[in-house]
């Protein structure tokens, strides 16, 4: 999957897209929400932009990922749930309003925190190898395919209300059918490397996905929050945004590789929703 109209320009453009439709979801509420009620928030933060990679971090040595799939991990990890975990929420019936007002706090600060632990991750496991990598234009470029659109999606809800609220679910399902088209993609493109790997990284997911979720479950309960706050948390930390994470890996640093975790967590990450 070489730079291509289709790795620079495609697919960003679907992932403005998705984040216009996740956009759609949000409303001005969601983030006065930050100030209402602030302690599950930042207690939410401290588990997804804190504790994730480290958890990511720690679980790629203890499975002595190859550099690819460990960059590829923590690329995942510095990557919030998005809509996804908002879905799950609701069919769960935990705290819908916090796992709403998550997703719009993390979808904003993710923007300034992803490319630094990228560029951690790429100094930890692949510090030998050359790679083109820039702080700047990652930052800027999500920006531009993330935070933009999301801000377009939420003034368009705020104008359209009812217009938003009758095609957001049509965005959702773009979203499902882009992350399987993208998994499908990833699997033909590194097949060699799935197949070598595949029992590292997908207990190394698996793992990330259950730990990740008993650190959420387990953050809400020392800071004495109530149940539906708890599986809340529990998925919020636990579901990333994979199709994020394969769009940075493919567009941003040219290396469909570092897309194979996140192209396998597409799939584990159920299993601990389930």
């Amino acid at each position: 999957m070489q730079d291509s109209v289709l790795t620079q320009v495609l697919l960003p453009a679907i992932l403005a897209v998705i984040m216009f439709g996740m956009g759609l979801s949000l409303t001005r509420a969601d983030f006065s929400r930050l100030w209402q009620t602030p302690k599950p928030i930042f207690v939410g933060l401290v588990g997804q932009i804190l504790l994730l990679p480290i958890l990511a971090w720690g679980i790629a040595v203890l499975f002595n990922l190859p550099a690819e799939l460990a960059i590829g991990l923590m690329i995942l990890a510095a990557c919030p749930g998005g809509t996804t975990s908002n879905v799950i929420s609701q069919l769960a019936r935990a705290n819908l309003a916090l796992s709403v007002s998550l997703t719009a706090v993390t979808t904003l600060i993710c923007v300034f925190t992803t490319p630094w632990i990228i560029q951690f991750a790429i100094q930890q496991f692949a510090a030998d190898q050359v790679q083109s990598f820039s702080l700047l234009n990652t930052s800027l470029g999500l920006m531009l395919l993330t935070l933009l659109p999301v801000i377009l999606g939420i003034a368009f809800r705020a104008r359209w209300e009812q217009r938003a609220l009758a095609i957001e679910g049509i965005f959702r399902k773009i979203s499902l059918l882009f992350m399987v088209a993208l998994i499908i993609a990833i699997v033909i493109q590194e097949i060699d490397m799935l197949l070598a790997s595949f029992d590292q990284i997908f207990w190394a997911t698996l793992v990330l996905n259950f730990a990740a979720i008993a650190t959420g479950v387990w953050l809400a309960k020392l800071t004495g929050l109530a149940l539906p706050e708890k599986v809340t948390l529990g998925i919020e930390v636990g579901i990333q945004n994979a199709s994020m994470a394969i769009l940075i890996a493919i567009t941003f640093l040219s290396n469909p590789a570092y897309a194979t975790s996140a192209g396998v967590y597409g799939v584990t990450m159920y299993i601990g929703a389930v």
